[in-house]
């Protein structure tokens, strides 16, 4: 009877021992097909890079090059001649299908100009910029620029305002790339009517009028929660000292800070 039982359990054993050794091909194989599929999640999406190609059948990314990997992170190469369009050739692939990131290795090849000039050139245009809006005097946006650079930073009334100037100096040859720093002042009715009060009580006073006939440099008025910062460039110390003077006394200022510079001199505050 016991050595019935020791041979049929034998049996089983051995049957279960062939089975597993049957299965083992089977294990390797789905392995070796994950391991497969693992070594070739580097390579190029064909679908995605087409999509992302045909983003980009403009004139001004001819020689602009994009492929996407099988993460959907799209790399671009090549170069262009503005850096609007190093900016606009990321934007239009990051909506292309199977993207899911961009990387922008894109060059800006356009003219070559130097940082002073180029910082003469677009403080300039950046004065004149939004006139007829009736916010640049609330406009007080600083430029640097190093090694074709430009860093923009100050303050901004409003979105649009802050959007126009990064526009403004993406579009200006010689420019390799942008960095917005731009504070956009806070949306505050009282600040706008804190606003309106300093524009008269500055511009107002006989010695300052004169700052309010050429748009692009007028004495500029910066506020937030009631706090204002003055900007901009005067003729005289008489000149900033009065300015200064003038929006401390509008009823429901906090604080004023003066970083009116006058002509010839290095800023100062107050």
């Amino acid at each position: 009877m016991t050595t019935k039982i020791s041979r049929s359990r034998a049996t089983i054993l051995a049957a279960s021992i062939a089975g597993s050794l049957l299965s083992l091909p089977q294990v390797s194989l789905a392995m070796a097909r994950n391991s497969g599929a693992i070594a070739t999640g580097g390579q190029e999406q064909p679908d995605a890079t087409s999509a992302a190609k045909s983003k980009l059948n403009k004139s001004q990314f001819k020689n602009v090059q994009v492929n996407v990997d099988a993460n959907g992170i799209a790399t671009l190469t090549g170069s262009v001649d503005l850096f609007e369009y190093k900016a606009d050739a990321e934007k239009r692939v990051s909506k292309a299908k199977g993207v899911t990131a961009v990387r922008n290795q894109i060059e800006v090849a356009g003219p070559s100009v130097s940082d002073q000039e180029l910082q003469n050139k677009l403080g300039e245009k950046l004065a004149y910029d939004r006139v007829g809006y009736g916010t640049t005097p609330f406009n007080a946006i600083a430029i640097k620029v190093e090694n074709g650079v430009v860093t923009l930073g100050g303050h901004a009334y409003g979105y649009p305002d802050r959007d126009s100037a990064v526009a403004l100096v993406s579009t200006y040859p010689g420019v390799k790339d942008v960095i917005n720093e731009i504070e956009v002042d806070p949306t505050s009715i009282m600040d706008d009517q804190t606003r309106m009060q300093v524009a008269r009580a500055v511009y107002g006073y006989p010695s300052l009028n004169k700052y309010a006939i050429d748009p692009a440099k007028p004495i500029r008025i910066s506020v937030q929660n009631g706090h204002v910062e003055l900007y901009g460039t005067v003729d005289t110390q008489s000149d900033k000292e009065t300015a200064y003077i003038r929006a401390n006394g509008v009823p429901g200022v906090f604080s004023v800070k003066n970083y009116l510079q006058v002509a010839g001199q290095t800023t100062e505050s107050k």
